[in-house]
């Protein structure tokens, strides 16, 4: 609602003003079509005030004459008489002869006002017939098309006398996009004044740099080597080396074949067993007090088409930590310990790495296939498989 008015009041009011609107722009035609009658050819207008003297003197010549014929059917009639009615015709005459004067004038009037509304270069008859209000949206225009042909007509000339055709879309939005880069560029420049200075100075530095490294060469001498930054050791190194600790201390030193941080999966601590260990590790990782992985999240095998491996991750809620235990296998025997017997979570992973990759796990409870059917042929996700039945 606006001023405390309904949106029905505000309705009623906006059709108000347009009938309104409406109503004055027919009078305002109306009223130029009558001018434009009037002024269109002042030549009618005299004949027109012509014809009306000439009915008009005929009506008082009649009057007349049938006054003196009323006035000759009596007997006598004075001389006074006679000369009453030769100056009335004389009357007549005058006034004949007026009629065509002001008739004449008003036409030169006519002609003159039209010569030189004529005369002006930049005023159109249109334009001189119409009111003042509608002269100036009509000028209004002409100059805005105007000047929007001139643009056209100089962005065209600029693009290459080659182009055929109107102004296109593609050039204003070329020259709208040139006119905001300039604008951002402008703004820059002023936000920033000292950081041409830098960006010359930036651009010095490197050429001399590569003009230095240009001689080097041309002399035979070898360039400077690049410097390459050491690796900051990782925020779970410290974590992975407690590890690698607490095994050597209580298992041996040669139970382990490696151990890394894995960058690419979040800097997880990795160990990788040998496969005689495996088990044996596994085992350690989840009964020592100190370690405590009770739980298993992951475990998938990898076909590397050189070997095979298994990759378990777990986790210990006791210290809120994670490790990976990794072992290598023989890609022709692919023969591994079954860990379901310390995490019941194994189960099915282990038959998804034997179906799939056709990988045995020693003492599994049920090393079945758990996806494709029991007499399907091969595995797979080995990088050698082929189908058995082509059409499959």
């Amino acid at each position: 609602m606006t001023d405390g008015k309904t949106p029905e009041e505000l309705a009623e009011e906006k059709r108000k003003a347009v009938e309104d609107a409406k109503r004055k722009a027919a009078e305002l035609r109306k009223e130029r079509e009558k001018r434009n009658a009037a002024e269109a050819n002042p030549e009618k207008d005299l004949d027109l005030a012509k014809k009306k003297a000439v009915a008009a003197a005929k009506a008082k010549a009649a009057a007349l004459r049938k006054k003196k014929e009323l006035e000759s059917s009596t007997a006598t009639e004075s001389p006074e008489e006679s000369e009453e009615s030769s100056g009335e015709e004389k009357d007549l005459d005058v006034a004949k002869k007026k009629a065509v004067a002001a008739a004449k004038a008003k036409a030169a009037a006519l002609r003159k006002k039209k010569e030189l509304e004529s005369s002006t270069a930049t005023e159109s008859p249109e334009e001189s017939e119409a009111p003042s209000g509608e002269k100036d949206v009509d000028l209004a225009k002409k100059k805005a098309v105007a000047a929007a042909k001139a643009k056209a007509a100089a962005l065209k000339k600029k693009k290459g006398s080659g182009e055929t055709g109107v102004y296109d879309d593609k050039a204003k939005a070329a020259a709208a996009a040139k006119a905001k880069a300039a604008a951002l560029t402008k703004k820059a420049e002023k936000e920033s004044g000292d950081d041409d200075k830098a960006k010359a100075i930036a651009i010095a530095k490197a050429k001399a740099k590569a003009k230095a490294a240009a001689a080097a060469k041309a002399k035979g001498a070898k360039p400077k080597e690049p410097v390459v930054e050491e690796e900051k050791p990782s925020h779970n190194q410290p974590v992975l080396d407690g590890y690698v600790q607490i095994i050597r201390e209580n298992l041996g030193e040669d139970l382990l074949e490696d151990a890394y941080i894995n960058r690419l999966a979040k800097h997880v601590p990795t160990l990788v067993a040998r496969k005689e260990t495996y088990f044996k590790l596994a085992q350690f990782l989840k009964y020592n007090e100190l370690l405590a992985f009770d739980y298993l999240s992951e475990t998938h095998g990898t076909d590397f088409e050189t070997h095979m491996e298994i990759y378990n991750h777990f986790y210990s809620y006791q210290n809120n930590q994670s490790v990976a235990l990794k072992v290598k296998l023989d890609r022709n025997e692919p023969v591994i310990d079954s860990l379901t017997s310390l995490w019941e979570g194994a189960n099915w992973p282990e038959r998804e790495g034997y179906d799939l990759l056709g990988i045995t796990f020693k003492g599994h409870p049920n090393l079945t296939r758990i996806m494709m059917p029991d007499d399907w042929v091969g595995h797979p996700l080995r990088k050698d498989y082929e189908p058995y039945d082509v059409e499959v």
